[in-house]
């Protein structure tokens, strides 16, 4: 149920694929490489899904989602997070991060990491994503160009729990 004063609902704990295939289409800057989103569609059939909604309207369709990987007991990585473009800097993606650190840390969890387009790829869009990740706490890790590939930077960014 939603927290009065609270302007998203987080729920866990159920996938939903047709949601993240939804937010992938709709995120086609961030989300562009065919190969990339059908691994995320495979992804979301089993990996833990957090999904935002207005807490005003918690039968609505989730306006944003995320999926969580866990490594090890004390490690775990943001997969995938994804927000409807026209809720972007309104508190979603804050919601989903701080409800998945909850779980995380309830269930042991020390860190938390997440990778995106690093620094040296000029791209607008993936420079507020890195911006965003520093507000809630991550701190770049290393960047590194073996994961994604040359063209495609990875930057890893961590968080203590």
């Amino acid at each position: 149920m939603a927290d009065p004063g609270k302007r998203w609902l987080v729920t866990s704990g159920q996938q939903d694929p047709d949601t993240v295939a939804r937010l992938l289409g709709l995120l086609p800057t961030w989300f562009g490489i065919p190969a990339s989103n059908e691994e995320y569609l495979r992804s979301a059939r089993h990996l833990p899904t957090y999904l935002a909604r207005p807490a005003q309207s918690p039968s609505a369709d989730p306006v944003g989602a995320l999926l969580a990987l866990r490594h090890f007991q004390q490690a775990a990585e943001i997969y995938l997070m994804m927000v409807q473009p026209d809720l972007h800097r309104r508190g979603v993606g804050r919601a989903l991060v701080r409800a998945l650190e909850a779980d995380l840390v309830a269930d042991g969890c020390a860190v938390l990491q997440v990778k995106t387009q690093g620094p040296s790829h000029p791209d607008a869009g993936y420079a507020l994503t890195r911006k965003f990740y520093a507000a809630v706490g991550f701190k770049p890790l290393e960047e590194r160009t073996d994961i994604w590939g040359p063209k495609n930077p990875c930057l890893i960014m961590v968080k203590a729990l």
